[in-house]
């Protein structure tokens, strides 16, 4: 899958959010203040019975890395408990340049946040991804864009764009993202898509230590 233009996205992307009223909360710990609990101060900490617990996800293109996780480790509610724990994390595989999975809610759901947690001590910590969702219901619906297959022409729509690298390269910590609507509901929705990228490519290790993902019903 090709990994480029992403830049041209994120240049489009205020317009975009600002038609959708989409808002990204993003946070990040390091050193000692970096736990196992997951605790940040504007982002909720990860919740072991949020609507993906019981998903169904599926890798759509990509590797995965052999001394990860598989993809059941980002919604069985189970953390890290330091910063470089392989075996409690998915990744993508050493010098790829990311992949798709997508996440079957088995419904369509009112979703009020979809909530991304990562932790590395280096450039595996930082998160960059389009979160795409999609209730399924469209004729041309495909539930399995693969490849050079643009979502957004298969009945998917670009919810946002993510990411959390920093302007000046420290990179290292734990990371929480926190995507909502300001109108309380980002959409009725039974599948969420990641399409995620490296967060760099100086070397074969941008992929991002991925802990969890948590999907908020709207109650």
């Amino acid at each position: 899958m090709p990994r480029i233009g992403f830049g041209i996205w994120i240049i489009l992307m205020p317009a975009l959010c600002l038609r959708a009223q989409v808002k990204v909360t993003s946070a990040r710990q390091s050193g000692g203040s970096a736990t196992g609990a997951f605790k940040f101060k504007d982002v909720p900490s990860p919740s072991k019975d949020d609507a993906a617990a019981k998903a169904k996800l599926l890798l759509l293109d990509g590797e995965i890395d052999p001394n990860g996780a598989d993809l059941s480790a980002l919604v069985d509610g189970a953390l890290p408990t330091e910063e470089d724990q392989p075996q409690a994390n998915f990744f993508f595989d050493a010098g790829t340049g990311g992949g798709r999975f997508r996440i079957d809610l088995g419904s369509a759901i009112d979703i009020a946040q979809v909530n991304t947690y990562s932790w590395h001590p280096n450039t595996r910590g930082p998160q960059v991804y389009r979160l795409w969702a999609s209730e399924g219901t469209d004729s041309k619906f495909n539930a399995e864009p693969r490849g050079t297959i643009d979502p957004a022409t298969v009945g998917w729509r670009l919810v946002t764009v993510v990411d959390t690298r920093s302007k000046d390269g420290d990179d290292g910590g734990q990371y929480a993202v926190s995507i909502s609507d300001s109108r309380g509901s980002l959409g009725r929705y039974r599948f969420l898509l990641f399409d995620c990228y490296v967060t760099e490519t100086a070397d074969n290790w941008g992929n991002t230590f991925y802990s969890e993902v948590d999907v908020i019903a709207k109650k």
